[in-house]
């Protein structure tokens, strides 16, 4: 006996299983619209929202740099001994010029305020810049004369030191923002202290002498300032600071200071 078995139908489940198929992935894709993670709505306002310079600042820095300066001598304190020469004493002598020459390298701290005024991409700004760099450059000089059968031998001493402590400066501002960058170029007035110390010695002493002299004088310098830095925006108003500065103290004694800035600022 032969039974007939029907044939089956695949088409039809099949169609019901595609049909299925995508009204589920229409589905899925309508909750997957309302899901921040997956459209990008935890980076779109980090990563796109543009970076706001205007307003009020403040923020601390650290310098490193060198200083050159012209400085006087000691002819003045000089004369005093010579004309005091003692008798059977080697003629004093000293070698250090009327005017010299002196370098240092230092580190300081300091802090910074301003205000800045964004339009569109320029920004311009106005800002308080102090520096306490306390640089020291100092010269000396020692000369020992040999005695002879009748005289005794001399020597001599003299020293300068110019100390620069503190450089305070207002400053005009003017950046291009790039991103969360703020390239910028400065220049600025500024104001300052400028201390002398001078000091010769003789030995043995001049005649009614002490052997030694020293005076300190100490006035306030003017000079101007101009350099180029940037500015980051790290996360809110916080930013960090890097930029290089070139001084221009034009006292009766002139000094040229190169530094670099480096530091941390917070915008309100």
């Amino acid at each position: 006996m032969i039974i007939a078995v029907p044939e089956f139908d695949w088409s039809v489940p099949m169609r019901r299983f595609l049909l299925a198929a995508m009204v589920f992935g229409a589905v899925s894709s309508a909750h997957a619209a309302d899901l921040p993670f997956l459209r990008g709505g935890f980076t779109d306002g980090y990563s796109r929202a543009p970076v706001v310079w205007q307003g009020f600042y403040v923020g601390g820095q650290g310098s490193w740099g060198s200083q050159k300066s012209a400085v006087p001598g000691v002819a003045d304190m000089q004369a005093t001994f010579i004309n005091q020469q003692p008798p059977g004493v080697s003629p004093y002598s000293f070698l250090l010029p009327p005017l010299h020459t002196v370098n240092s390298l230092h580190g300081g701290y300091g802090g910074f305020f301003g205000y800045n005024a964004q339009f569109e991409g320029v920004v311009f700004g106005v800002e308080g810049n102090y520096i306490h760099d306390d640089f020291r450059g100092t010269t000396t000089s020692q000369v020992t004369v040999p005695g002879t059968p009748t005289t005794v031998a001399s020597v001599t001493n003299s020293s300068v030191t110019l100390r620069l402590p503190d450089f305070g400066s207002l400053r005009a501002r003017g950046g291009y923002m790039m991103g969360c960058f703020l390239p910028y170029v400065f220049v600025g007035l500024g104001l300052g202290e400028q201390t002398i110390d001078r000091a010769v010695s003789a030995s043995p002493p001049p005649l009614g002498g002490a052997g030694w002299w020293a005076d300190s004088k100490s006035k306030l310098i003017y000079g101007y300032t101009v350099g180029a830095g940037f500015d980051v925006m790290l996360t809110g108003g916080l930013f960090a600071r890097a930029e290089y500065e070139y001084r221009r103290i034009t006292s009766t004694f002139e000094s040229n200071v190169n530094t670099v800035h480096v530091g941390l600022g917070y915008k309100f």
